[in-house]
């Protein structure tokens, strides 16, 4: 294992885009692109409010979820108004292969609101915006596989990875229980060539590998909880593992304890993100 970068107040939402790692740092507000030896990084864009979370567009632009205000940005422009369909706060994106941005909403405050299931939205590259699923338990980590026909979800209050089905028009179909993780929290998540998911924990410290079913393939210990996972890198086979030390909601705007390592993976990263 090897440290790429510290100094994080709290980093999510890692992304492999034009030859660089860029992550999300929640605390200090700001999404940097790093260099893949870590040896150089740089404020691409800065956010009010956490959480926020981005993926990136076929045409290279970044959307960006401004989780609090419940927006959906594209550099200066509202790309879509999230609260028309439920209030915030709004956490994770993925965009496919067909420019389709599919964004979860948590349903209830988190961490001081009383529990309610969560959605999520489709965003199509045309602008229309619709629900697609509901009675989610945390929805958090969310991908999709290379055929753009499947969509995985972390379900973090659930402690479960659940798929659906990918219609043309989008929709979600054939909800099912993925993987069951027992006491794993998924929180950030990515597929690999071989079909399986990565997925970083951060009560449990680790990032962990499973297949369909839920088999444990690989695990990866941490010092601190895991928040995110990326398969990254020139030929995607460096998985990147943002962590940090949590300490709730409240601190999680001070200290600097956020890294992103980095491990050598068994499988390249297939999919989206």
């Amino acid at each position: 294992m090897r440290t790429i970068k510290t100094g994080l107040v709290m980093g999510e939402s890692p992304r492999w885009h034009d030859g660089r790692l860029w992550v999300s740092d929640w605390g200090a507000g700001e999404i940097l692109a790093i260099e893949d030896d870590g040896g150089s990084s740089e404020v691409v864009a800065r956010v009010e409010g956490m959480p926020f979370c981005f993926d990136f567009l076929p045409d290279g632009r970044m959307l960006v979820v401004e989780g609090r205000a419940g927006r959906l940005v594209c550099g200066e422009s509202l790309y879509a108004d999230l609260t028309t369909l439920a209030p915030p706060p709004w956490n994770d994106i993925v965009v496919d292969g067909r420019g389709n941005a599919y964004v979860g909403c948590t349903g209830f405050d988190f961490p001081g609101g009383e529990f309610a299931p969560g959605i999520v939205a489709l965003v199509t590259p045309e602008g229309s915006m619709r629900q697609v699923a509901d009675g989610v338990a945390f929805p958090n980590g969310v991908a999709v596989t290379p055929d753009n026909a499947t969509l995985i979800l972390a379900e973090s209050y659930g402690n479960r990875l659940t798929a659906w089905d990918i219609a043309d028009d989008g929709s979600l179909t054939g909800r099912r229980v993925w993987a069951d993780l027992g006491d794993g929290v998924p929180d950030g998540i990515c597929i690999d060539a071989e079909g399986a998911v990565w997925y970083a924990d951060v009560p449990n410290a680790c990032c962990v590998r499973v297949r369909e079913g839920g088999e444990v393939l690989d695990r990866v210990e941490l010092d601190r909880g895991g928040f995110a996972c990326m398969l990254g890198g020139p030929d995607r086979s460096t998985l990147y593992v943002v962590a940090a030390e949590w300490r709730g909601i409240a601190a999680a705007g001070s200290g600097a304890t956020g890294v992103v390592v980095a491990v050598d993976a068994p499988a390249p990263g297939a999919g989206w993100p």
